[in-house]
């Protein structure tokens, strides 16, 4: 696939917004990581996709130095109110649906011997995950988040031509594909 038939399948998968990604500016903050840390959605240290199972900051640039290119992918969705977590929640469902139908499709093609998604919010496969007593069940399905690799989203899409915000009453996810 090239960069164009990349867009299409980002185009086809359903999201909003897409474009090519720029790996040199992903940049791994440890304050970003910190808020990891703070733990405020609970999944601090109970997930394989979350810190500390994603491994440390040093881990994930390493694994990010293996790759040259990528695409950016959002889902946007419209809010009732900005209280509607109901609403929050459909938009996630909806991005993660749209991002494993990308991954799968990335996945099945001969021309990518390795792939790095990086997605939106803590992986929510299993109901109860694994860590840290035993191994992942769902690897190939299990995504790290663009925080947990301590990624500031909104300067990520900044550095690549894509908005953040969409203006009041929206909400957005962001996930990426290395490749």
């Amino acid at each position: 696939m090239d960069n164009n038939e990349l867009l299409k399948a980002a185009a086809d998968a359903g999201f909003e917004y897409y474009g090519m990604l720029d790996v040199k500016t992903l940049e791994l903050l440890p304050e970003v990581r910190d808020m990891c840390k703070a733990n405020t959605c609970g999944m601090y240290g109970k997930n394989w996709a979350c810190p500390p199972g994603c491994g440390t900051l040093e881990e994930c640039q390493a694994r990010i130095n293996k790759f040259e290119s990528g695409i950016i992918v959002q889902t946007m969705g419209k809010l009732k109110s900005s209280f509607d977590y109901k609403g929050m929640m459909k938009i996630l469902a909806l991005h993660k649906e749209r991002f494993q139908k990308l991954n799968d499709l990335l996945v099945s093609q001969d021309k990518y011997k390795e792939i790095l998604p990086l997605n939106a919010g803590a992986c929510t496969i299993c109901k109860e995950c694994t860590y840290p007593e035993e191994a992942c069940r769902f690897k190939d399905k299990a995504f790290a988040s663009l925080e947990s690799y301590g990624i500031y989203v909104s300067r990520l899409c900044r550095d690549n031509g894509i908005a953040y915000y969409y203006g009041p009453g929206t909400m957005s996810y962001t996930g990426c594909f290395l490749i």
